[in-house]
């Protein structure tokens, strides 16, 4: 995987559509904060069963040398979202597809607005519907069906084509779009067009609101129109940790940041020599444990939680945790993950201006449910609420879900400004580390510390094992090495799998150059501005 250096700016994303979409805009005199914007709605329109305006989304802004801005866009659980309800529908969990699980609040425009007003700040915030031109020229021109896209519908076609509007936008005659066909989003492109003039304002609160709300009512969506008139996107504070090279920033609950922070900030402390080894790998591995422990103890709404997530950041709780990671053998681990569909995309302006930026759907194609007079494709994120009211996450009104969405940033010492993240659920805060740990502190090329092999602990994508995955490009010595400590592995048949993740990275040296990448499992790539 080729790295490329640039000295002004510079756009990574899991489509070469959206990145070029961004880069155009720094072109133009954008800010990072209206190329992300631009490439958000682009990669929404050209990778749909990866990400939609009808899913969540986070952001991390920082400008030249200051601290980043934490945009939080969480859709809550609708008014009708009430475990009584869902009960009395006869449900045990709640469903990953259809109506009943396109519960919460779409919060993505939401965040593309109060990221709007920061690029303000930052002296750019280009008109919205300059922002939004590619994305809904190619909605309305059409999308080359990508194999992903291809791939996932089939595999999901028994879940997804019968799902409220569905087959009408992405089936070609009830099945799988072929991989190079054309795909017009018509609706979604009049959505996209009224945005540019109307503001990202009336996605809540004007005529988009009206005709989302009652599309929703119609199917029996608990998601109302007072819903989407309440919420607005929240700025807060990010979550950090130190380790030996600087500082790390990452997203605060309900996402998994505090798992992310926690990995790297254990594997710091782990003083591994060199990567690709038994104790790289191990290593992370171990402190991907520890870290899942207290996410999966403590995360929820913020509003609800019973403890502080900075607590577990500190120097002497790492410190204290470290020393429960055996450096020689895997520690048990039952521990049974979810999926998930996502994407992340980076930007940094030849200013200095940095963002890191993730949207979602939760799972591919999210709910499944289109509103016919939208062409919103709705998330399926409050899936993850339990119907146990004494559960972590009990399902109610007002609740946000848990997210496995973390977008990362890094502050170095010696001068550098680091964005990276990937999709992938489960394998996120995973993929993280290992891009991280390998590029920035083993010094790996980031070309090549993206394209390494990687792992996954966990179940993911309708699988119900636990095991460690490795692609099979690993040095079989290590993947027996692995074996003898008590890991239970499984190489896959893939060298380059979707499981894995479709990361990315860009660097800001102290001098103001650029290098960055982007993942050789996904269709995108870096682009210049």
């Amino acid at each position: 995987m080729e790295t490329i250096s640039s000295s002004g700016g510079m756009v990574v994303a899991p489509h070469m559509a959206a990145a070029k979409a961004g880069a155009d805009v720094l072109n133009a005199g954008g800010t990072a904060v209206d190329a992300m914007i631009a490439a958000a709605a682009t990669i929404a329109v050209v990778y749909p069963h990866m990400n939609a305006i009808g899913g969540d989304g986070y952001w991390l802004i920082a400008p030249k040398g200051g601290d980043p801005w934490y945009v939080e866009a969480c859709g809550w659980a609708g008014a009708k979202a009430t475990i009584s309800a869902y009960r009395e529908a006869e449900c045990e969990t709640v469903p990953t597809r259809g109506p009943l699980a396109a519960l919460t609040v779409p919060g993505t425009i939401a965040g593309w607005a109060k990221a709007h007003e920061i690029a303000t700040h930052l002296g750019g915030g280009l008109p919205l519907r300059e922002l939004l031109d590619d994305a809904r020229r190619r909605a309305r021109e059409g999308i080359i069906v990508s194999r992903s896209q291809s791939d996932l519908t089939a595999q999901k076609l028994a879940e997804l084509k019968d799902q409220p509007g569905f087959a009408d936008i992405y089936l070609a005659d009830g099945a799988a779009p072929e991989t190079g066909a054309t795909l017009v989003q018509e609706r979604l492109a009049d959505t996209l067009e009224h945005l540019g003039h109307a503001g990202a304002d009336d996605f809540y609160r004007g005529d988009i609101a009206a005709t989302l709300a009652a599309d929703l009512e119609k199917i029996g969506s608990p998601v109302t129109r007072a819903d989407l008139r309440a919420f607005e996107a929240r700025l807060r504070k990010p979550l950090t940790t130190r380790i030996r090279q600087g500082h790390l920033f990452n997203s605060a609950p309900p996402t998994q940041g505090l798992a992310s922070l926690i990995i790297l900030g254990l594997y710091d402390r782990l003083e591994v020599a060199h990567a690709e080894g038994f104790d790289h790998i191990h290593g992370l591995i171990e402190a991907t444990k520890r870290a899942f422990l207290v996410r999966d103890r403590i995360i929820t709404d913020p509003g609800q939680m019973e403890e502080n997530p900075a607590d577990y950041l500190s120097a002497n709780w790492l410190d204290r945790e470290v020393s429960r990671i055996d450096p020689a053998r895997a520690a048990p681990w039952p521990h049974v993950g979810d999926p998930g569909d996502t994407v992340w995309l980076g930007a940094i302006d030849a200013a200095g201006n940095s963002v890191s930026f993730i949207q979602s759907i939760y799972w591919e194609f999210g709910s499944g449910c289109v509103s016919p007079r939208t062409g919103i494709l709705m998330q399926n994120r409050g899936s993850s609420f339990s119907l146990d009211p004494d559960a972590l996450n009990p399902l109610e009104p007002g609740r946000r879900p848990f997210h496995t969405l973390n977008p990362a940033m890094a502050r170095l010492d010696d001068g550098r400004t680091v964005v990276y993240g990937t999709m992938g659920g489960e394998g996120q805060p995973q993929s993280q580390a290992a891009i991280f740990s390998r590029a920035i502190l083993h010094g790996r090329d980031i070309g090549e510390a993206i394209d390494a092999p990687r792992w996954l602990l966990g179940r993911t994508w309708g699988d119900e094992a636990t095991a460690l995955r490795l692609e099979n490009r690993f040095d079989p010595d290590l993947v027996l090495a692995l074996e003898r400590a008590g890991h239970q592995v499984v190489v896959m048949d893939e060298a380059y799998s979707d499981t894995m993740g479709h990361a990315g990275m860009i660097v800001r040296a102290a001098d103001g150059g650029l290098l960055g990448a982007h993942d050789p499992r996904s269709d995108g790539g870096a682009a210049i501005g």
